[in-house]
């Protein structure tokens, strides 16, 4: 029986990041934790224990700490993308490198009408993330957007499916429509492309579309969204989705002698149904190792 070595990988994760830059009185702070993942011929350390190839994972941490202190982070896309590229460009007998940032938003303090200088809250929990994977002189990039939770009260409905013995739930045509959106989206190549932009346009298109598409199911309004993020922004190849259903449960009032008309749920945070999919451009190039979490 031949036993060998397969895919593999190696790196450091969630090294947490702060930075504050100032200008001025006026401090900008950023939040990021950082992943890195390095790929190539590390056969030797696997079946000898011969290091002469891996690159310690406490220096991969220093390198995202030196980065940010070098070069100001800028967007997240850009600032995974130079970790990566150094990282390969670097180390002998590294191929590729797979960096991962989560960025979480910290809004100014409000104090007498005007935001503060260097006080901030944060912004639920929300996060902006990306995910880059660089082999020599290619690039893919994945961004995305993690616990955007959204909910309608009305213009959802759910009914027409099958029922067997085990069927209680009733089918309605008015209903709470809520859930936590978690989307990735890959992009067509990774240079020219403004970021920030892009994701906010994104960002918008996913709200404008949940709050707009009449829902017959998650699943409908799922595509609707994909859909609307292709046909608006031409440099997204395709995009996925892993949607919660949190549910929201009519309370029975009737023993109390009350009317319920859509006015008090009761809010279940589990079980849950969990909705995913993905939608894609029919003409979008081929996504190589964009959505790989090992090496092929």
């Amino acid at each position: 029986m031949g036993i060998s070595l397969g895919p593999n990988q190696y790196g450091k994760a969630e090294v947490r990041l702060v930075t504050v830059r100032r200008a001025g009185g006026v401090h900008h702070l950023r939040d990021l934790t950082v992943s890195s993942a390095l790929r190539g011929d590390l056969s030797a350390t696997h079946l000898t224990g011969d290091n002469s190839a891996v690159l310690a994972t406490d220096t991969q941490k220093n390198t995202v700490y030196a980065f940010a202190k070098q070069q100001d982070v800028g967007e997240i896309e850009d600032f995974a993308l130079r970790l990566g590229q150094h990282f390969v460009g670097t180390q002998e007998k590294i191929t590729g490198a797979r960096i991962s940032v989560e960025e979480q938003e910290w809004d100014r303090i409000t104090v007498d009408g005007a935001p503060h200088d260097h006080s901030f809250s944060r912004s639920g929990g929300e996060r902006r993330t990306t995910t880059v994977t660089v082999y020599a002189d290619r690039a893919w990039v994945v961004s995305g957007v993690d616990g955007l939770v959204v909910l309608k009260s009305t213009g959802s409905e759910f009914h027409g499916y099958p029922k067997d013995e085990y069927t209680t739930l009733v089918e309605t045509d008015d209903r709470i429509l809520a859930t936590a959106v978690t989307a990735r989206w890959r992009y067509e190549g990774f240079t020219g492309i403004d970021w920030a932009k892009s994701h906010r346009e994104i960002r918008r298109t996913l709200l404008e579309t949940f709050a707009t598409k009449h829902s017959l199911s998650l699943q409908q309004t799922l595509y609707a969204m994909g859909e609307a993020v292709l046909q608006a922004r031409p440099e997204v190849a395709e995009i996925r989705f892993s949607l919660p259903n949190k549910h929201h449960f009519l309370v029975d009032l009737s023993p109390f002698g009350l009317e319920n008309h859509n006015e008090v749920f009761y809010a279940a945070d589990r079980p849950y149904g969990l909705i995913e999919g993905t939608v894609v451009r029919d003409e979008a190039e081929e996504p190589g190792p964009a959505w790989t979490d090992a090496v092929l």
